[in-house]
């Protein structure tokens, strides 16, 4: 998403940067605090920007790129590392009438040199380029002679969380960026992300000496996207009800931890009339690409996929993401989620979890070859997870608290709009831990956590009578509860750590420091109660079916209107294939619904449309008007 979509009169200002917004990107109004930056790196100040997904923050290079070329201060090079968007963010610039490339592995050599020629000739206003390339002597030389001539603009060093250890996506080669300040101290940076706690912020700005750069926050809500976390019991079917029930038709994402699960899960929903693809690092490069470019060009896909996909994705219309396993921390659940709803209009964020992510995840932090330090870091984000996850009051709340921002109760989460009932399970806990010790004292040996709760709750199976475990004075002693409440406490007392989990011996449960005062009472468990998921299954969609979710229009329209906005739709479909661009670089849904709303009838009437620019008006300005006239 980009400026405000609101219409308003042509701007009537001497300020380059809100004439380029109009006159380039065909928007009236900033948002939040992007003129700020904006105006700030125009002028040659350094930017520190955190800005959620959705909110813009392209602009706030691209504008400032613009103006200072138009100025003579030459080329901007932006440091991304995702191809894809690259790709995308070029070609949507070349539709607004802008100078741009980028450099990548996708190019031969021969045209990789023709770029670097444009480059060094001051023709480009960006060039986009990974953080790899940057850094090589050879593109270092071509940065000294540009720099030598004044040409040499602006640094954009987008997701900048990739820098800092702390990041949820950490990239060593990030780090060699510091080279920028060090060589070209006179030329201003930019550094922009989407998520970063105070201690990644810290580090980002230590890691890059940008010690002396303006930082900007900007809040952390996505009020669009409505937040719902549910215990996983049947995690398929409860996905195939989520879909089904709420998003028929709907473009979306839904992420899995392993390549494996990614495979399965795809092929369920297509086997349920769904279009669904996979996408995972074990696929071949070439299948991958193409999933990708599918999901990204054509309407109603499901993307099924680790989280190797997504980072620099900008397909506005994605609907929901579906998390069937928990991610490693906040950042990465923000980021993650924060993909659905970048046009602005209501989207859903779902996950499903259960004891064993819990279990999963302690488990690869433990063994990992960290020093425990990290480990001790890396236990408290996944902690702030558990929290959001457990949490009986708002989860907006919660989450943006964990980013510094104070906020009241949204009303569009889950636990807002169905209030769970809260259970006291203090003396559930303290029978769990007292099983577990009696069990390790009496064999020697320690048990998963489906052994202990069997003896908890005084179930005689095969096991339990091999070693005896039906003597111990815990035996049935919780026969009252269920077992979905014993594994709702278990993943508590994990989360506190009052129980850690032996990885190396068959995920097995053991006591800690800080079992001693659970077990005293002094430390109480309060749990939420189990909702249980809608009954209903969906019926299997049609594949290909044009009765699609995602075909309605995002304003109200009559008869005619949508008529108008389905046939714009077909025609933006024609030219995005044309120019192997994804439909919104073309026009976003909004744009199109705005033209059929207002049925124009001349060149005149489509200025000060949301996101027609003047180069768009000149390309595209009579063949919009030949469709509008092809329906009336």
């Amino acid at each position: 998403m980009l400026a405000d979509l609101s219409p308003a009169a042509p701007p009537h200002t001497a300020e380059p940067g809100r004439d380029i917004l109009h006159e380039v990107f065909g928007y009236e109004h900033f948002r939040g605090p992007q003129q700020a930056i904006i105006s700030h790196v125009i002028g040659g100040g350094d930017a520190l920007v955190l800005m959620p997904t959705g909110g813009g923050k392209s602009l706030c290079y691209q504008i400032p790129a613009i103006a200072r070329q138009r100025a003579g201060h030459g080329t901007t090079v932006v440091i991304s590392p995702l191809i894809a968007l690259m790709h995308d963010q070029v070609g949507a610039l070349h539709e607004a009438g802008v100078s741009a490339a980028f450099l990548n592995s996708t190019l031969t050599s021969e045209e990789a040199t023709a770029v670097e020629k444009r480059m060094l000739r001051g023709e480009l206003t960006l060039l986009y380029a990974a953080p790899e390339r940057v850094t090589t002597p050879r593109f270092l030389a071509q940065l000294d002679s540009m720099q030598e001539r004044g040409k040499l603009s602006l640094f954009a060093i987008d997701e900048v969380h990739c820098v800092s250890q702390w990041g949820h996506d950490f990239r060593p080669e990030y780090r060699a960026l510091t080279v920028l300040h060090e060589r070209y101290a006179s030329v201003p940076r930019i550094a922009l992300t989407a998520t970063a706690d105070a201690v990644t912020r810290e580090d980002i700005v230590e890691r890059l000496q940008l010690e002396q750069a303006r930082t900007f926050v900007s809040s952390f809500d996505r009020p669009n996207i409505r937040y719902t976390i549910v215990e996983k019991k049947d995690a398929s079917q409860q996905l195939l009800r989520f879909i089904g029930n709420e998003h028929a038709g709907d473009a979306g994402i839904v992420y899995c931890q392993s390549r494996k699960r990614v495979e399965e899960v795809a092929q369920m929903l297509c086997d349920e009339g769904m279009d669904a693809l996979p996408y995972h690092a074990g696929l071949d490069s070439k299948v991958r690409q193409a999933n990708q470019d599918k999901f990204l060009r054509h309407e109603g896909i499901v993307m099924v996929a680790t989280i190797a996909f997504g980072m620099g994705i900008d397909k506005p219309d994605v609907r929901f993401v579906a998390h069937l396993d928990m991610p490693k921390n906040l950042e990465g659940y923000y980021q993650e989620t924060g993909r659905a709803g970048r046009d602005g209009l209501a989207a859903n964020a779902w996950m499903a979890y259960g004891l064993q992510d819990v279990v999963n995840q302690r488990r690869m932090i433990d063994e990992s070859p960290a020093g425990e330090v990290f480990k001790q870091g890396l236990r408290g984000k996944l902690d702030a997870l558990l929290g959001l996850a457990e949490a009986t009051d708002c989860r907006r709340v919660r989450l943006l608290a964990y980013f510094g921002e104070a906020s009241a109760p949204c009303g569009n989460c889950d636990n807002c709009l169905h209030p769970p009932a809260v259970w006291d399970g203090t003396d559930a806990a303290r029978k769990l831990l007292s099983t577990i010790y009696r069990v390790q004292q009496a064999s020697g040996i320690s048990f998963g956590a489906g052994h202990i709760m069997d003896i908890v709750r005084g179930k005689q199976t095969e096991k339990v009578t091999q070693f005896g475990h039906e003597r111990l004075s815990t035996f049935g002693i919780g026969a009252a509860f269920s077992e979905q409440q014993l594994r709702g406490v278990l993943r508590q007392l994990i989360a506190i750590s009052a129980v850690s989990v032996d990885g190396q011996a068959f995920n097995t449960l053991q006591l800690t420091d800080a079992s001693r005062a659970v077990l005293k009472g002094e430390v109480p468990v309060s749990l939420r109660e189990s909702v249980s998921s809608p009954k209903a299954r969906p019926a299997k969609a049609a594949k290909g079916s044009s009765a699609k979710a995602g075909a309605k229009a995002p304003l109200e329209l009559d008869a005619q209107g949508e008529q108008r906005y389905l046939a714009l739709k077909a025609w933006r479909a024609e030219v995005a294939r044309e120019h192997n661009l994804p439909a919104y670089v073309i026009f976003h849904d909004a744009t199109l619904a705005t033209i059929a709303q207002r049925a124009p009838q001349s060149r005149d009437d489509l200025q000060g449309i949301s996101g027609i620019g003047a180069k768009k008006l000149e390309a595209y300005g009579d063949e919009v008007l030949r469709v509008v006239a092809g329906v009336d």
